[in-house]
């Protein structure tokens, strides 16, 4: 069975905000301090990973060439605007930062790697990688060179949300055939304000990176 571990991370502004809120309530004032945050203070980052998996045993990475945008669950679309590519360019830093090399997915790369842009604005919608499936495998097998092929997300987690969000899903080929399926080893989502901001992709790659030290060849 497999197992997983998940990691939630809020900006410190967060904690501040929490703390100063106390200290409000017990001075009787009005003023609500999660009203007051930053954009940045009100990004979480969350990571997911597949604790059997060895990280260390994949040397090579693709990335897909453009981005599934998902709304409010209608079929994803692909799409390819600015700050899309900046988003794979900083997946693909990310990722060759710690090791790994990319190669041409007609290569059949050791790990594959897709992208989402979430738009899910009305209340109680919950992201959970095993009903994530339905998004997660619209990169549909064949693009990886593994027809007839099925994905699988573990049930990591589940986070209700109400705004955008991105999600970052890591794939297994490496040891596809054992089981003719793609299994999902790690994913990071990030969500709050801003996160379709372009000037905002390094620092949240960067986050959800950082969370992961595992993630090293």
């Amino acid at each position: 069975m497999k197992r997983s571990m998940i990691q939630f991370v809020r900006k410190t502004g967060m904690m501040l905000a929490v703390a100063g809120a106390a200290v409000l309530v017990l001075n009787s004032c009005s003023k609500d301090p999660l009203n007051d945050m930053t954009d940045e203070e009100s990004r979480i980052y969350v990571t997911n990973r597949d604790t059997t998996a060895n990280f260390a045993s994949y040397n090579t990475f693709s990335i897909v060439d453009s981005v599934a945008v998902a709304s409010n669950g209608d079929t994803a679309k692909r799409a390819l605007t600015e700050y899309d590519r900046q988003l794979i360019d900083a997946v693909k830093s990310a990722m060759q930062a710690r090791g790994y090399t990319e190669v041409d997915r007609a290569a059949k790369p050791d790990l594959a790697i897709n992208l989402t842009r979430i738009d899910e604005s009305y209340a109680n919608t919950y992201y959970n990688p095993g009903y994530w499936a339905g998004w997660g495998g619209y990169w549909d097998p064949w693009y990886w060179g593994y027809p007839g092929y099925g994905y699988y997300f573990p049930t990591y987690y589940t986070v209700y949300y109400q705004e955008r969000a991105v999600s970052i899903d890591l794939l297994d080929l490496k040891n596809a055939d054992a089981d003719k399926q793609i299994d999902a080893i790690w994913n990071a989502m990030f969500r709050g304000a801003g996160v379709w901001n372009s000037s905002n992709i390094n620092s949240m790659v960067t986050a959800v990176f950082d969370q992961s030290p595992y993630l090293q060849q």
